[in-house]
């Protein structure tokens, strides 16, 4: 036992609200029992005032230390004091009638419970000695009393120990009690904490899908609707030039039709989110080999494929990639680079599939990757190498632009080989690209 416990007082509560114990409520009422019923048996046999102003004080005493004023009780000091003259009371009841013997157990208990740990034990010593000094009984010898005295400190003893184990149980329930509510305080604000984190999240998420499904727009309407108009007015200018002759202004109004249709078809693919059209019904290959063709005949700048390695199929996705790089860089080539020839190279590797795109013609100083120079670049039309950077490293690929002044421009993008048994969408991030056009 430590210092600090045999100096604490015991426990000493107001016997009202829902969280003291029931015997919080009962201890304090014990001593007017105690009190009351032997005042009321030794008044009814003899009636005498003195035992009237006594036990009147008794009770009065009581309840202003103990009842009125629980704070004071907390005290050490005044605990001693209240108990003293509650003892000298008792002493006094008892030398008038031996009948108030049986307030002792009330002294006992107050002891226990009002008193530090050491003066306790000092209550009950003095308690028992009352008890036994003061009986009005004459003759009685030293042995008689010091048997009497040895009864009474048994009996007080026994007292204390189940005093001292309620109070003990009290507290140990008190304390739990506490750590329960401190417990529930503490979840009930990891739980709104929990409920706002959720929101944002919530909110976040959706702010993400709407940006990730508007950059997905841009690249489709880029790839679809701006290409197929930049060809329709090439061949418009193409066919104004030609009005003389009829047989070519013809055939240039027909390539406008055909690429009319084409790029409404696309768009609707795209806002239904489906595969374009050249890969619906071919494999990447065969859908780039015929975006190739249709560019040629276009333009009249001849475009060749070639494949190395095993052609598998590959993630709808991946192709999906690759088919709009393709298309991105030839229409690159058809607007800046006033090329000869183009050569598109697909390769399969053992991880990886690479497409390669280089032309002939005038070539540019590529600018730096620098994310400042974006604004300025994306409305002055240069948004064909963001898009494919951006499709590109979507996909954990790789995306390079080599070129000079004079010495035509090679594009390079390499994506992982995903196989198109994996028909799960790819759980991969809108990662902002860096903007540099073609010159």
């Amino acid at each position: 036992m430590s210092n600090a416990d045999r100096e604490r007082p015991g426990p000493v509560v107001v016997s009202t609200g829902p969280d003291f114990s029931r015997w919080d409520r009962v201890w304090p009422v014990l001593p007017y029992l105690f009190i009351l019923l032997p005042a009321a048996f030794s008044l009814s046999q003899n009636w005498r005032l003195d035992t009237v102003a006594l036990v009147v004080f008794a009770v009065a005493w009581h309840w202003f230390m103990v009842a009125a004023r629980p704070e004071w009780i907390s005290v050490p000091a005044v605990a001693v004091v209240y108990f003293v003259v509650l003892l000298a009371v008792i002493g006094a009841l008892v030398s008038i009638d031996s009948v108030f013997t049986v307030t002792g157990p009330a002294a006992f208990i107050q002891s226990f419970t009002l008193l530090p740990r050491w003066w306790a034990y000092a209550g009950v010593v003095a308690t028992a000695g009352v008890l036994v000094s003061m009986r009005p009984e004459a003759g009685r010898s030293v042995t008689e009393m010091l048997y009497s005295f040895l009864v009474a400190a048994l009996i007080a003893s026994a007292v204390g120990l189940i005093v001292k184990t309620i109070s003990d149980q009290n507290e140990s329930r008190k304390a739990m009690i506490e750590q329960l509510r401190e417990t529930s305080a503490k979840l009930a604000t990891l739980a709104e904490e929990n409920a706002s984190l959720q929101a944002q999240l919530l909110s976040r998420a959706r702010e993400a899908g709407v940006l990730g499904e508007r950059q997905r727009m841009a690249r489709e309407i880029h790839d679809t609707i701006a290409q197929g108009l930049t060809a329709i007015v090439t061949q418009v200018e193409a066919a104004e030039e030609a009005l003389e002759d009829l047989a070519a202004a013809r055939s240039r109004l027909d390539t406008v039709r055909t690429l009319a249709r084409d790029s409404l078809n696309e768009a609707r693919r795209s806002v239904q989110a489906l595969r374009p059209a050249p890969l619906a019904d071919a494999q990447l290959p065969a859908a780039v080999r015929d975006v190739a063709d249709k560019w040629s005949q276009t333009t009249g700048v001849p475009a060749t494929l070639s494949v190395t390695g095993d052609a598998l199929p590959l993630h709808p996705e991946v192709e999906v990639t690759l088919l709009r790089v393709a298309q991105e860089a030839l229409a690159n080539v058809a607007k800046h680079a006033a090329a000869g020839r183009v050569a598109l190279t697909l390769s399969y590797m053992e991880d990886v599939v690479v497409l390669d795109v280089r032309d002939d013609g005038a070539g540019f100083s590529p600018e730096p990757l620098d994310a400042s120079v974006a604004p300025a670049t994306v409305e002055s039309g240069g948004f064909g190498l963001l898009a494919m950077r951006q499709r590109v490293t979507r996909l954990a690929g790789d995306f390079q632009v080599e070129s000079a002044p004079g010495e035509g421009t090679g594009i390079s993008a390499t994506v992982p080989a995903i196989p198109a048994a994996d028909t799960e969408p790819l759980a991969v991030p809108e990662t902002p690209g860096e903007i540099c056009r073609f010159v």
